[in-house]
Formats: C-alpha cells, structure tokens, sequence
C-alpha cells in the first residue's frame, strides 16, 4: 500500500466495498479506525483486516460465519 493512512472513502475503493460498509465493518469491531479530522485507517490495518477475515463471510459484519465450501456435484 502506498499510504500509511485511508479515508474510509479510500478504504471503500482498496476492499471494492461501498462507503457504508466500511462503517459497518468499524462499528461491528472488526476494522480499527483513528479519528484525525474524520475517521481513518492505518495501512497496516487493512492489512490485518485481511489476513484475519480470509475465509470468512463478512456479509453480515455482526454475524461472521465460515465461508461453506460446497463440493460439486458427480
């Protein structure tokens, strides 16, 4: 990443989300934000982000479930 820190419009565009969907992801605890004028996260932390939601299905941010993997069929 060539920033240490996003605007969440930015963080958005970087996770091809929508804006409010980074929001979510903020107040559901699962994306650390700091405040300097508006809300911002740190590089690092997208980073994180990632790494730990792998696998997950964060389609619902306060109800993450394991992605299923189903087996096709024969």
């Amino acid at each position: 990443m060539d920033k240490p820190l996003y605007t969440m419009a930015e963080t958005a565009k970087l996770l091809h989300v929508c804006r409010g969907d980074v929001y979510k992801l903020h107040n559901a605890g699962l994306l650390r934000c700091l405040k300097l004028g508006s809300l911002k996260v740190r590089a690092e932390e997208i980073e994180r982000f990632l790494k730990e939601s792998e696998g997950k299905d964060l389609s619902d941010p306060y109800n993450v479930k394991d992605i299923a993997i189903e087996k096709a069929p024969r």
